[in-house]
Parts: C-alpha cells; sequence; structure tokens
C-alpha cells in the first residue's frame, strides 16, 4: 500500500474512533495499523486497528470498520504449541455484521458478499454495546454497516500473522509503500 493511501486510512480510522469517544494519546494514534490483505481495494476489503497490548496471555485491540469494510473471512489456528486465538467483539460505535460457523445461507444475510472468498454465513449482528465471543479456529468474517464500526476486541494473545483465510489471496503482513 502507498504510505499516502495508508495514512488516509489511518485518518479515516481516527474520525471514527472519535465518533466512539475512545480517546487515543498521541502514541497511540502513531501506531494505528492499516491492514489491506495485499489485494489492493481497502476500502472493501481491510481493516484499521491499534493494538494496545499483546502478551503471552492477553490481548486488547480497538479495531476500525469503515461503511461497508469487511474484514475477510480467516480463522485463528493454534500457534507456536498453542491453542488458536480466542476473542470477544464489543460493538463500540456502528454495526457488525458478523458471520462464524453454523447455520445461515448467503441469500439471506445482511451483509453484502466481498469482493473475497467467504464460505460462513450464520449471521450475528452486534450493535453498539453488544458483543459475541469467538472460538479458536472458528472461520468467521465481518463487515460494517453504513455508518462504519468501531469494534474493541478483548482476547488470548494475538498471532495475526498466522491467521489462515479462506481466500488464498490475502496476505496478513503490512508493507508500506514509500
Amino acid at each position: 500500500m502507498k504510505r499516502e493511501d495508508y495514512d488516509r486510512q489511518v485518518d479515516a480510522a481516527l474520525e471514527m474512533y472519535e465518533k466512539a469517544g475512545i480517546i487515543l494519546n498521541d502514541d497511540e494514534k502513531k501506531k494505528i495499523e492499516v491492514v489491506d490483505f495485499e489485494i489492493g481495494i481497502v476500502n472493501e476489503v481491510g481493516l484499521q486497528l491499534l493494538t494496545y497490548i499483546n502478551t503471552e496471555r492477553v490481548c486488547a485491540k480497538e479495531m476500525v470498520l469503515l461503511p461497508y469494510q469487511t474484514c475477510p473471512e480467516h480463522k485463528h489456528v493454534p500457534t507456536n504449541g498453542k491453542e488458536g486465538k480466542e476473542e470477544t467483539f464489543r460493538c463500540r460505535y456502528g454495526k457488525v455484521y458478523l458471520y462464524v460457523t453454523g447455520e445461515g445461507s448467503r441469500d439471506t444475510i445482511s451483509a453484502m458478499i466481498p469482493k473475497t472468498d467467504v464460505s460462513v454465513f450464520h449471521e450475528i449482528i452486534l450493535n453498539p454495546g453488544e458483543q459475541y465471543t469467538i472460538y479458536p479456529e472458528t472461520w468467521h468474517w465481518f463487515q460494517a454497516g453504513e455508518n462504519g464500526a468501531v469494534i474493541s476486541e478483548f482476547s488470548t494473545r494475538s498471532t495475526d500473522e498466522t491467521d489462515q483465510f479462506t481466500d488464498p489471496r490475502l496476505v496478513r503482513e503490512v508493507r508500506i509503500e514509500d
């Protein structure tokens, strides 16, 4: 991703954090990550996030999805001999359409089908103040509604670099071209 595109996404994320009433200090603002999954359509398939803490036992993040932006289908697999990540999403602002393994049909979901491979359609809709826990090795993807969304994540250790994606084109690594 080009530096100017990265910076534009960070600015958009900062606006969303402000709408959600989430106060970040200057150091935190500089640590916002923009993930485009290396397919070049970050406004459609991407994620902006800030990791507050990620130790051997716990992780806490604030994630931003811009309007209709999708974090693609993936699962958290065992890494370094430890079970995959367990995470709880809590919606702070906007609406989140979360899809996990279970009953559901591609034809009846509320979200738009993303420009990536997806296979799970059990729908959970999160509004501000609502939360849902995703267990290790559960396929899931999520998308913001029309106003975007801010999601707090509370989890066990995050090893996002080892996530498995349904779509083989996707890469979790963040690369910025200057």
